[in-house]
């Protein structure tokens, strides 16, 4: 994680959440969700966010040519990681054992056109029961991340498996403009563009196979929960983010049985 520090204003909130007698928690959790986080046998403390107000430098791609815009890839990474990271530092302050349904958002700024602040927010939450901290934190000893729901990380503890952390991958790709005779070639036909084809393929694997390496350096099982998305930011558009993002996960019980699912019938008409 990246400098993870803390602003005087938060500190003095996570002080008032903290671990001592009376004190209220804060959540984004809706009703189900916390009962359902309650009954997987954790406590939501303090509702945790980071952010980070991020200059994306200027990379001017080929007119003509498909090609990773490394400098603007880098930039969305270290963002996301500063927010991401001081999220964590919040979560660890509250003695949280990890971090649900995180939300990862940016939004653009008057301060300039290449201005983007980057926001983590989640809701911290503790083991209960007796539980120990290193059957839920990281290798690391930082509480883990995770951006399932409330419903879905009570399934996912019901399966035998636990988040590791949230990883992600992005990849900002500057696509190739087609020529005048290649416009020409293909006008009132049905015709794939080979050359946008692969520049789409090429940006989504470059961003699935980085978040795949996380998973795997956090010593993950699997991940779950992918979302592949595209953000098109301000660079117009033929340049493209390509974002994937998904929860690590681990088994922490290797003689646990799933129970059978049951039906359920809906009374909705």
């Amino acid at each position: 994680m990246q400098d993870a520090a803390l602003p005087e204003a938060a500190m003095r909130r996570l002080a008032e959440l903290g671990d001592r007698q009376g004190a209220i928690f804060t959540s984004d959790l809706s009703v189900n969700e916390f009962l359902l986080v309650k009954e997987a046998g954790f406590h939501p403390v303090g509702l945790v966010l980071g952010s980070s107000i991020y200059h994306v430098g200027l990379q001017v791609g080929r007119w003509s040519k498909n090609q990773e815009l490394t400098t603007l890839t880098q930039a969305l990474y270290h963002a996301r990681e500063l927010a991401m990271s001081r999220m964590v530092a919040e979560a660890a302050a509250l003695g949280a054992d990890g971090i649900v349904g995180v939300r990862l958002t940016l939004e653009q700024k008057e301060f300039g056109s290449n201005v983007t602040e980057f926001i983590a927010i989640g809701t911290a939450v503790k083991a209960e029961g007796g539980r120990t901290q290193t059957q839920w934190r990281t290798r690391t000893g930082a509480p883990f991340t995770s951006d399932l729901n409330g419903q879905d990380f009570w399934t996912l503890l019901q399966s035998g498996h636990a988040p590791l952390g949230l990883v992600l991958g992005t990849c900002v790709y500057h696509i190739a403009h087609r020529g005048l005779g290649n416009v020409m070639a293909t006008a009132g036909q049905n015709a794939e563009l080979p050359q946008y084809t692969q520049a789409l393929y090429e940006a989504r694997e470059l961003a699935m196979g980085r978040m795949q390496a996380e998973a795997e350096k956090l010593g993950a099982e699997g991940i779950v929960g992918v979302v592949l998305d595209s953000h098109n930011h301000t660079w117009g558009g033929h340049t493209t983010e390509f974002l994937a993002i998904g929860t690590a996960v681990r088994p922490y019980a290797v003689d646990h049985v799933i129970a059978p699912p049951t039906m359920v019938i809906g009374l909705d008409r």
